[in-house]
């Protein structure tokens, strides 16, 4: 059973580590990308409200499998970020778990919406997000981590 534990500080490195090297193998992604989330990770840990931020770590036994945070992005918005499945992980229905436990929280949180940046590459997500009632809000051809993406922002009302 893969349980769902919130995010720790010692979870970093690996968060960061494996952020870049699935990137960089799957998407292509240069060095820029890991120091992204170690950023991201450093703002959380110095800026966690509790009852309105919160980072889970998915644990199949002692292997971290995946990862969903929910960060402040406004008083009434919720910011979806470093999602995160082991190739192995996916297809197991465990992106659509940890989705509902980020949507549930942010609705305990008192968010009437939810926000995600996500590059259009990542088709699953992509069906994913859809499936749970999120519209492609904005769309941008740029570079970014060394390659050129359509960068999306995608919303839906809690």
């Amino acid at each position: 059973m893969i349980e769902l534990r919130p995010f720790a500080s010692h979870d970093t490195d690996w968060l960061v580590d494996r952020h870049g090297a699935l990137y960089a193998e799957e998407e292509g992604f240069d060095e820029t990308f890991p120091l992204l989330v170690r950023e991201i990770l450093g703002d959380f840990l110095a800026k966690q409200v509790p009852g309105r931020d919160q980072g889970w770590i998915a644990w199949d036994g002692e292997t971290r499998v995946g990862s969903i945070f929910v960060v402040e992005d406004d008083a009434e918005t919720a910011k979806l970020r470093l999602v995160l499945l082991e190739p192995g992980a996916r297809g197991t229905g465990l992106a659509q778990r940890m989705l509902d436990t980020a949507l549930d929280f942010a609705r305990a949180a008192g968010y009437r919406r939810m926000r995600l940046w996500t590059h259009e590459s990542h088709v699953a997500a992509g069906r994913l997000y859809a499936r749970n009632h999120f519209h492609l809000v904005e769309s941008e051809a740029k570079r970014s981590f060394g390659q050129d993406v359509v960068a999306q922002i995608w919303e839906r009302k809690l």
